[in-house]
């Protein structure tokens, strides 16, 4: 490549920036105390500049002569190792100093996710996973986590567990929320395994305890790999750390594979995919208990299936239609709104099926795997979103849309969509590319240079290059744009009815992580006769991406130390 000289001069770059916030690190280490704060930094600076070393000499074609047997290269012609080589390094190195940086709970609802995957790890190990009331069931030892002061009360249960006193729970604290210098701390001095104040656990006399937090309701499929990671722990009787961690790291390796599934399947726009996989945001939720992370596999690896069978596929087999079935069921039901990305098997010609016959047969295929899972897991929210005539928002403590009110009133359904179109747009772009991370905490942020760099990153990666065809074109460009915008609106609607108050003028909880599952491809349907780029830079880009992503690591970490 000509522009080999990048790699150099931004690891220059990155270090220079490393080296200027260790100054920050530093003052927040004297004011408590914790030098080791400084050990932990320079580990992590180490650790970014070889990553970024290794990840110029992956994108720029070299590679060390002792692991040349694994990353062979397809042909002749290819410059430089494969990109669906080079992501499952990238994406869980990344993904292993994020889980580093922003530890465990400190991700948007992380606790209601953590609960969630605790309650199928003990069903995993056959053990109770809920009380009577419907609270999950805790370890006595871990019980600390959603109350790091010891201010809940317990009284016993009609089956001999343990339940919070419900008053005695306000003012308690989680970990991980908010986010600051003492988090590092505590886990500092629990790791590898040790126990929180052990006294706490032993008072409670080895009994079980229900958690404060209810857990999701959605199908355990989401919560499969955080669940067999946390079940291995319990299985081996380690302490919390341990459990939290494991969690996060089986959920982080279960999304890197499945990215890299699509990315193998994608019939062009890996490029697209993997710069979509590098943004901060997806990221931070893949290295989370969050169930957006199989949310966003699932849907990444559906959408490389449809468009492999749309433009590359000579016929759309059976194999291929069983696997957008399994896809469709398996992440439907986490979140009902994506059921819209459907439409773009729609993109698959009817000749590929053989006939208007199979193809009907296949649409019933997937529709029904989508209709029948949700059914089994979700048809009462169903039921209740349809047929109820008011709403109670809890949060407001106020009425809110219900369905019925939106039918009979459309003009006020206009009005406010239009309206958070107007108001919620840049807040829905800066919280897509990580603007805000954690619970959407102001103080994680990702600077709004970086957030400008990344979306350019973006557009750089989605416009078509030199030489480069365009694949979709004319009115199935047109049927993209018009699934992702159903999609977007039906995130929005679910919010609407689910979320926000009558006295709202615009759509509350709408967050721009939602819109990340088809961002890909919306991407991809961007690219155009119009605005040609004048070289091909995808490496170059995705490698600026990486360096942006390295130093907000070393930023974060010196944000956390000195947040007192």
């Amino acid at each position: 490549m000509k522009n080999k000289c990048i790699w150099p001069v931004a690891l220059l770059a990155v270090a220079g920036a490393g080296l200027w916030h260790f100054l920050e690190v530093q003052e927040g280490a004297v004011a408590v105390g914790d030098a080791w704060m400084r050990g932990w930094y320079l580990a992590l600076l180490t650790a970014v500049l070889v990553f970024l070393a290794g990840a110029g000499l992956a994108f720029s074609g070299k590679s060390p002569a002792s692991f040349s047997w694994i990353f062979r290269k397809k042909s002749k012609t290819e410059a430089g190792w494969r990109l669906e080589q080079i992501y499952p390094a990238a994406g869980l190195i990344l993904g292993l100093l994020f889980l580093f940086v922003l530890p465990p709970l400190s991700a948007p609802d992380e606790i209601s996710h953590y609960v969630s995957a605790y309650q199928l790890s003990s069903k995993i190990l056959g053990m109770p996973s809920n009380a009577p009331n419907g609270r999950v069931l805790l370890r006595p030892q871990d019980v600390w986590v959603e109350d790091l002061d010891g201010v809940y009360e317990y009284e016993p249960d009609e089956a001999g567990n343990l339940k919070v006193v419900l008053e005695s729970s306000e003012g308690s604290r989680k970990l991980g929320d908010p986010l600051d210098q003492s988090v590092y701390h505590l886990i500092w001095e629990l790791a590898p395994d040790k126990q929180y104040e052990p006294g706490r656990a032993e008072a409670l006399e080895g009994k079980m305890v229900g958690s404060m937090y209810p857990p999701v309701t959605t199908t355990p499929v989401a919560y499969g790999p955080q669940a067999l990671g946390m079940a291995l722990v319990r299985a081996m009787d380690w302490g919390t750390l341990p459990l939290l961690y494991l969690g996060r790291l089986c959920n982080l390796v279960f999304f890197v594979f499945m990215t890299w599934l699509a990315m193998k399947r994608l019939p062009f726009g890996k490029e697209v995919l993997f710069g979509t996989a590098l943004l901060p945001m997806t990221l931070h939720l893949s290295s989370s208990f969050s169930y957006d992370a199989m949310i966003m596999g699932c849907m990444f690896y559906f959408t490389a299936v449809c468009l492999d069978l749309a433009y590359e596929k000579e016929r759309a087999e059976w194999k291929g239609v069983a696997v957008l079935s399994l896809v469709m069921a398996a992440a439907g039901p986490c979140k009902m709104v994506y059921a819209v990305m459907m439409g773009l098997c729609l993109l698959i010609p009817v000749k590929k099926f053989g006939g208007w016959g199979r193809w009907f047969i296949s649409a019933a295929c997937v529709a029904g795997a989508w209709a029948g899972a949700m059914y089994l897991v979700n048809s009462q929210v169903i039921v209740s979103y349809a047929t109820e005539t008011e709403s109670y928002v809890q949060w407001a403590g106020e009425s809110g849309y219900s369905l019925s009110l939106l039918i009979h009133q459309p003009m006020r359904l206009i009005k406010i969509f239009y309206q958070t179109l107007l108001w919620q747009a840049q807040h829905y772009h800066l919280t897509m590319i990580g603007a805000y991370l954690g619970n959407l905490d102001p103080v994680l942020d990702v600077p709004y240079v970086l957030v400008v760099l990344f979306t350019l990153c973006l557009l750089g990666l989605a416009l078509r290059k030199p030489g480069e065809s365009l694949s979709i074109t004319g009115g199935k460009r047109m049927w993209v744009f018009a699934v992702c915008a159903a999609c977007a609106s039906a995130v929005m609607l679910s919010m609407l009815i689910a979320w926000t108050p009558l006295s709202s003028r615009v759509i509350n909880g709408v967050q721009g992580r939602y819109f990340l599952p088809f961002l890909p491809v919306l991407l991809l349907a961007l690219k155009n006769d119009w605005v040609v780029l004048t070289k091909e830079r995808n490496r170059s880009i995705l490698y600026l991406m990486c360096c942006l992503n390295g130093y907000e690591l070393l930023r974060l970490y010196a944000i956390v130390s000195i947040r007192l």
